[in-house]
């Protein structure tokens, strides 16, 4: 069944996120795509019923004002302007804007709400198969809950075609690669290849401290560990990634900066020979946990805390060096011990330490010391978009405080980040 959609035009709006949420909130489907779509690719696009036009503060590109296709504004399909040259602002008050909203949608569009997860999938299949045709898939298998979903679905579409691989790119968690395999192979019968790639990571990132940098290196070297295995292999031409919306936005748009290229976006290389499969590249993550219940995955693989594709590289701050690598490792170690033991792991979305490069003067063994601090961050959201603090009791920072500046060594200071997003992003890096 086709879903009816509206698709979102980009014309500078720093809002287009909340704005298709809102209207999947409807119960209708929504894309958001840049402004300078064509009518020629917007008819290829199945099931649209309408179109708004988004205008905002970056509407400029190089000094001039962006704009769509006189086409598409004179095509047969309902057209919404806001915020645009010519047109109204949206109404003040959020109440309103929804009936405003509701109003475009089911009236003049004559939208259906049929957005559903299981439509969703029957869609998703059929343009993967398609897509694909009679040939092999590698699907980049970190363990997370992305590429959990992935896996899911792709082995849905086109089973013992999919052949998964795992990258140890040397900055998993602790015992993180071996659980992932196992869980994998063992538990949903995935074909599952293993590739200890850590000394090379780690070595193509040897002093380097700025994190756009590190991204892209990693992203590039994970494509071309991917290459590689695929030349082993018959008749690979595609490579499926776990990319979702949150990723393409923080890695920017036409019309808005990044705010940092997700390795699996910005950080890929422009020559890699791979054909991507990104199904889930429209979703956002409490749409993409969904789709794994929907697909029949174990609750606490689809509930699982997210784990960045870059790895602990983006929470050693700075050029990654071995004893600071270490460091965070054992520090997230315990902290997600401290949190399964208070009943924390099921409560707050992600929690991770992290670990800069700059050290303090601290006092161990009643000797001075002049090690690194430990950062600890512990945050909710929805969506990946925003995200709020979780409020620790205090015993717990005690304890943990305690524990990591006693069990790990070179840390001397324990301190908790307090920063919502935004300001900060929920990672460091």
């Amino acid at each position: 069944m086709i879903q009816d959609r509206i698709l979102i035009l980009d014309l500078g709006s720093t809002e287009n996120t909340e704005l298709a949420r809102s209207i999947r909130e409807l119960g209708v489907y929504s894309e958001i795509h840049p402004h300078d779509i064509s009518l020629t690719e917007l008819r290829q696009i199945p099931g649209v019923k309408g179109i708004i036009l988004n205008g905002g503060p970056n509407c400029f590109i190089e000094g001039e004002q962006i704009t769509v296709e006189s086409e598409i504004r004179s095509a047969e399909i309902p057209v919404l302007a806001v915020d645009c040259q010519g047109a109204d602002p949206w109404p003040g008050d959020s109440e309103t804007q929804l009936t405003v909203l509701r109003d475009f949608v089911f009236n003049t569009c004559e939208a259906e709400a049929n957005w559903t997860i299981e439509n969703f999938i029957a869609e998703k299949l059929s343009e993967i198969r398609s897509q694909v045709g009679k040939g092999n898939v590698l699907l980049a298998l970190s363990g997370g809950v992305d590429s959990s979903v992935l896996t899911a679905l792709l082995h849905k579409a086109l089973g013992q075609r999919v052949i998964s691989i795992h990258v140890d790119n040397g900055l998993m968690r602790k015992n993180e690669s071996a659980e992932v395999v196992r869980v994998f192979r063992d538990e949903i019968g995935a074909n599952v290849i293993h590739v200890d790639a850590a000394e090379r990571f780690l070595n193509k990132l040897t002093g380097v401290s700025d994190p756009e940098r590190k991204r892209k290196i990693i992203g590039t070297e994970f494509i071309r560990v991917f290459e590689e295995e695929a030349r082993k292999l018959d008749n690979i031409r595609f490579l499926a990634q776990g990319t979702i919306y949150p990723d393409i936005v923080e890695s920017g748009t036409k019309t808005t900066k990044g705010v940092k290229s997700h390795h699996n976006v910005g950080g890929l290389p422009a020559d890699m020979n791979l054909q991507l499969v990104e199904p889930l590249k429209t979703l956002f993550k409490d749409e993409v946990r969904a789709l794994g219940i929907s697909l029949g995955l174990p609750p606490e693989l689809v509930y699982r805390q997210p784990f960045p594709g870059p790895g602990l590289a983006v929470r050693c701050l700075g050029a990654i060096t071995s004893e600071r690598l270490q460091a965070v490792r054992e520090s997230d170690a315990i902290l997600r011990d401290e949190f399964a033991s208070a009943g924390l792991d099921k409560k707050v979305w992600q929690y991770f330490t992290v670990v800069p490069e700059f050290r303090s003067v601290g006092i161990k063994d009643g000797q001075r010391s002049y090690e690194y601090p430990c950062i600890i961050r512990a945050v909710n959201t929805v969506d990946a978009m925003t995200a709020s603090i979780e409020e620790l009791p205090y015993d717990l920072l005690s304890r943990l405080t305690r524990r990591i500046t006693h069990e790990v060594p070179g840390i001397n200071r324990v301190l908790y980040d307090l920063t919502p997003k935004p300001t900060g992003t929920i990672e460091w890096e």
